[in-house]
């Protein structure tokens, strides 16, 4: 990209929600309508079945524990399928609640199967994919959750991973870029968006081998510039996940956006830097 160049326009896609009844699915839901609204795109709300857990319902040895009492009981597969149900009637209310207070067209298809594979089955590479952090802890620490995972690393369109809104003193949304400009286009074109969108500045931070390099700070702030958005670009010698996340939140970073191609996924630790960001996280292709 060179000062001169715009970077390429690409269709507006879906704005898909992936729906579970949970509190952090609805608060990504009002996210997803905000994105959609400002965006003016179709919204597809999806609620899915987890068949592995109905077919552990069919085991007389499987057993359930509750959540408040502790007791182990025998997972009851009426009961599970009552309480899907349940779930799905509250997501198709939220939804058309959400939506219609912004005059929004939407719909909700209801899956049967694996999470993962079903959302996967369902987005387009112009899909804008949000969840909640479901599975995920505030703690350092904490694991990544299996769907989050597999959607990150395979989802042909962006993924939001939403988190609670974040501490008013974080003002700024923060892009996570390679040296090698290849695959940071898109991050590049979210992270601005966002910007606009949020009226908020932008860091852009570059993990390089090389060390400083002019061109590509002259580029990218030429293009920041020329979208109306204050920013300003920083350079990373080759910084750990855990060193890349302390300069996120010292930088008092709203949201993050990074490529799934950025090269510290190639590296043993990675999901540190996920699982460390108690904030929005955008990851695009």
């Amino acid at each position: 990209m060179t000062a001169e160049q715009q970077l390429p326009v690409e269709p507006v896609g879906r704005v898909l929600i992936l729906l579970d009844g949970s509190r952090l699915s609805l608060a990504a839901l009002e996210a997803a309508a905000d994105i959609a609204h400002a965006r003016k795109a179709e919204v597809l709300g999806v609620f899915v079945e987890e068949v592995n857990l109905l077919r552990s319902a069919g085991y007389g040895f499987t057993r359930e524990v509750g959540r408040n009492s502790g007791v182990a009981r025998p997972m009851d597969l009426a009961a599970i399928e009552a309480r899907m149900r349940s779930l799905a009637e509250q997501a198709r209310r939220s939804l058309e609640r959400a939506m219609a207070q912004r005059g929004l067209a939407q719909a909700l298809t209801l899956c049967r199967g694996r999470v993962a594979d079903e959302v996967l089955n369902l987005a387009r590479p112009g899909d804008l994919l949000v969840l909640g952090r479901v599975g995920w802890s505030g703690s350092p620490g904490s694991r990544l959750g299996s769907t989050a995972r597999v959607l990150v690393s395979q989802a042909l369109g962006d993924v939001l991973l939403w988190a609670d809104p974040p501490m008013r003193s974080r003002n700024r949304i923060v892009v996570l870029l390679n040296h090698d400009q290849g695959a940071n286009h898109r991050a590049v074109r979210v992270g601005a968006e966002l910007a606009r969108r949020n009226r908020q500045p932008l860091t852009i931070l570059v993990r390089t081998e090389t060390g400083r390099d002019e061109r590509i700070a002259e580029d990218l702030l030429a293009y920041m510039e020329s979208e109306g958005i204050t920013a300003r670009v920083s350079f990373l010698p080759m910084a750990s996940a855990g060193a890349v996340a302390r300069v996120i939140r010292e930088e008092g970073a709203s949201q993050l956006v990074l490529s799934r191609q950025c090269s510290l996924f190639r590296e043993q630790g990675a999901d540190t830097l996920l699982i460390e960001m108690n904030l929005p996280v955008t990851v695009t292709p």
